[in-house]
């Protein structure tokens, strides 16, 4: 049997996410293989030695799962609808609520209820819920299913909406009715994204440099912040945006309706001199339940001493 991927799109949006598509489990394409291989052989993964393991299941996700037929991908909008003053700590949008991967992967779990309950009782299937947590090529996926288009600065863009969105994937054993079709690039012949970053680690179209990357020195980053690149962090406590907020695109962008994203007054308010002074106990305080978490206290330590040269 095929199950109907206007339904599984309708019940999607009705638990919340801000898009759903679909593609064929299989194969992941050969160019975006060679991409990644070339990124690896270029060192461009930093510290994220994690990303050249499970090689085989990033080239085919039906290795996550056996008789796996589809791959659905969502979108979910977070983009904040107030953000805290530009002349203090940086603090990266997606950071600004509830951790992400509890809030999409319940909605994901939402979903798949629904598709599931829509099975006559003799229908079998199974499926895997991710989101940022198996070796899943996810923007691939994205585009794949017809959401957006990978832009210049490696995010997914999706038209009239801009780049300020989570991505999920269920990965299932049932087919769909009808799958989407990948959708062209529509950056053209813009590079603001390349010139917007601080350390130019967006070396050229499509390619992220993660040595250079704010994001992955202030978060994935273990040790101290190299001295040439100390500079450059300063203002940043978790993340960047650069990239993201220079793209034409995310003119589109509209304040997220899900609530857990939405920040909380303290973190608003967190301040230069609160941050210079934080302890462990404010730490935990503060960012309970928060991405922001990822980077842990001593981390966070770390890039407030680089401010200071």
């Amino acid at each position: 049997m095929k199950i109907s991927a206007e339904a599984i799109k309708r019940w999607a949006h009705e638990v919340g996410f801000s898009a759903c598509g679909m593609s064929p489990a299989g194969p992941v394409e050969a160019w975006a293989i060679e991409g990644l291989d070339a990124w690896l052989e270029q060192g461009c993964e930093a510290g994220m030695a994690y990303m050249a393991n499970h090689r085989d299941l990033r080239c085919d996700p039906r290795g996550l799962l056996e008789g796996a037929r589809t791959v659905v991908s969502v979108a979910l909008n977070y983009y904040p609808p107030r953000r805290r003053d530009p002349h203090e700590p940086y603090i990266a949008y997606y950071a600004y609520g509830k951790d992400y991967h509890d809030v999409m992967k319940a909605r994901l779990r939402q979903l798949w209820e629904r598709i599931r309950a829509a099975l006559p009782v003799d229908v079998e299937a199974e499926a895997r819920l991710f989101t940022d947590s198996a070796p899943l090529l996810e923007r691939y996926w994205a585009w794949r299913s017809g959401i957006g288009w990978i832009g210049k600065n490696t995010t997914l863009i999706i038209p009239r909406a801009g780049s300020f969105f989570f991505l999920g994937e269920i990965v299932m054993t049932l087919e769909a009715d009808r799958y989407d079709t990948p959708m062209r690039s529509h950056c053209g012949t813009c590079e603001r994204c390349l010139h917007a970053c601080p350390t130019g680690a967006l070396c050229r179209a499509y390619c992220l440099d993660a040595r250079r990357c704010i994001s992955y020195l202030t978060i994935e980053h273990r040790g101290e912040i190299p001295a040439k690149l100390a500079s450059k962090v300063q203002g940043y406590l978790f993340g960047c945006d650069a990239c993201q907020l220079a793209c034409p695109h995310n003119r589109f962008a509209r304040p997220t309706e899900v609530v857990e994203f939405h920040p909380s007054a303290d973190l608003l308010g967190l301040r230069h001199d609160t941050i210079y002074n934080m302890v462990e106990d404010d730490y935990r305080r503060l960012f309970r339940g928060s991405a922001v978490k990822r980077a842990k206290f001593d981390g966070l330590r770390r890039t407030i001493r680089s401010w200071d040269g």
